[in-house]
Order: C-alpha cells, then structure tokens, then sequence
C-alpha cells in the first residue's frame, strides 16, 4: 500500500514554472528526485516482507502444534477404538461368563434337589439305627447298687416299714434304677431277675430284716435275729414286669441294717429276656 501511495504521487504532474516535486498533504515523501523515492518503496517492501516472513514463521509454528495436536487426538482415537473393541470383547465374554454361570446355578440346583432326597434318606436310615439302637439298649438292663455311699453304720430301728435307697451305684445300664428315690422302673415288658443282701449287727431286740414290693405290693422278705454277733441274710426273686412297673426294697419295722465302705447290704437286678 504505501509503494503504490508513492508510485501514484511520483505520478503527478508537476509545476512548469517551478524545478521541484509537490508534495501531497499527510505524506512523508518530500518533494526532489524520483530515485530516493523508489528507495522509500524498496525499504517498505522489505519491511513488509519481514512482517510477512515472522508472520509466516508464526503460522508454520502454529501449524506444527496443531498438527501434533491431530497426531495425539488421532493416537488417543485409535486408542478409544482399541479400548471400544476391547470392550465388545469382554462384553462378550461376560456374556458366556454369565451363561456359563446360569449353566452351573442349574446344576448347583440339580445338586441341592439331590443333597436334599440324600440329607432325608440319611435321616430315615439315622432314625432306624437310633430306633434300633434303642431297642437295643432297652434289651440291656442291669443294675447293681449298695446301700450307703460312704461311711458306715446302722439304719433304724423303725416304728414303720421305711423305704432303702441303695446311693452307691456299681452298674446301672440302661438307667433304669434312681439312686436318688431307690425305685427300679421296668423300661420292656419282660422278665427280670432281683437278688438283695441285708446284713447287720445281732440285738436281742431288734432283727435284720427287709422286703421287696412290685407296685407297692409285698412279694418276699430276707430276714435273720440273733442277739449277738453278725447278722446277714439274702433273697431273690424273679418277676415278669410290664413297662413302667416299680420294684423297691423296704426296711422292715424295729430292725436294724448296718452296711459300710466293704458294701455288706446291696440290691441287683437284670432283664432276662423281653417278652
């Protein structure tokens, strides 16, 4: 722009009575010879040209940085894609994971269904064997037991019959005998066998006696008197009983029965045989 502003100024006519150049109003050209003119024009031009050059200089930098710019979002796309398929990928893979899974929660099922008919066959056979271990068990009754379960001494005399309860507890299979009350309690119906020692110290006065009941009912009694000494006497008896049936041994009235740590005075008993 400004070498054509000064061509065209060079272009004017000039004065015929002056030897000089007019100079147009606002420009820096002075009036005088056409060749310093062109020189102003040569150095805008380079000036220009520098300003044209840097600016380029600038768009090449700029275009540079955008071009890497596109190289990194170009590289971060294809890694999108990647990641995209890769997701596909595992998308379908979680998908036969998941079939897969339904595939064994089936089965597991199936497995449950059978552990269950196994868990209740088992129970049935578990219920047998107790059922016959019970049977068995209850076939196998047998007791034995002392009177005193430490120390020694008398029991009685009496003014009445007086129930024994023999504590000291040698054999009692099948718990059908109660230290604690010194009643036997029939578990089967069948027959049983009971044997019992009385002993004690010879009194003029006082005998060693004692009876054994079913059901509250007298059925045989040891008895032995003498004024002096030892006294020991014995009996056995054997009885069919029905379940539930109680045999006991009393203390016959004005007697006297001494037992110790040596278990003189003792009560037994056993099932036979059911019936």
């Amino acid at each position: 722009l400004i070498c054509s502003l000064t061509e065209a100024q060079l272009q004017q006519q000039p004065d015929p009575d002056s030897n000089s150049y007019l100079k147009p109003a606002g420009s820096h050209v002075e009036a005088g010879n056409p060749s310093e003119h062109q020189q102003t024009c040569t150095r805008d031009i380079n000036a220009a040209l520098r300003e044209m050059s840097a600016l380029l200089a600038g768009l090449k930098v700029e275009v540079k940085y955008l071009q890497k710019e596109n190289e990194v979002l170009t590289a971060k796309t294809r890694e999108l894609e990647l990641l995209k398929q890769q997701n596909q990928a595992n998308e379908k893979e979680l998908e036969l994971q998941k079939r897969e899974l339904d595939k064994l929660k089936q089965q597991d099922q199936a497995h449950e269904g059978e552990l269950i008919t196994i868990k209740a066959s088992a129970n049935i056979t578990e219920n047998q064997v107790e059922a016959l271990r019970r049977e068995g068990e209850v076939k196998q009754v047998a007791f034995s037991a002392s009177l005193m379960d430490s120390g020694s001494g008398d029991v009685g005399p009496f003014n009445a019959q007086a129930p024994l309860v023999f504590r000291n507890v040698f054999t009692n299979i099948g718990n059908a005998y109660n230290p604690n009350t010194g009643f036997f309690i029939a578990p089967v119906r069948g027959v049983y066998h009971f044997v019992f020692h009385i002993n004690g110290h010879g009194h003029a006065s006082h005998a060693t006696a004692a009876m054994l009941f079913k059901n509250g009912e007298n059925t045989v009694i040891a008895y032995e008197h003498q004024p002096a000494q030892f006294a020991s006497t014995a009996n056995s008896v054997t009885l069919l009983l029905e379940v539930g049936d109680v045999v006991f041994l009393r203390q016959w009235e004005n007697t006297r029965i001494y037992d110790s740590d040596n278990h003189h005075t003792t009560f037994s008993g056993h099932l036979i045989f059911t019936m």
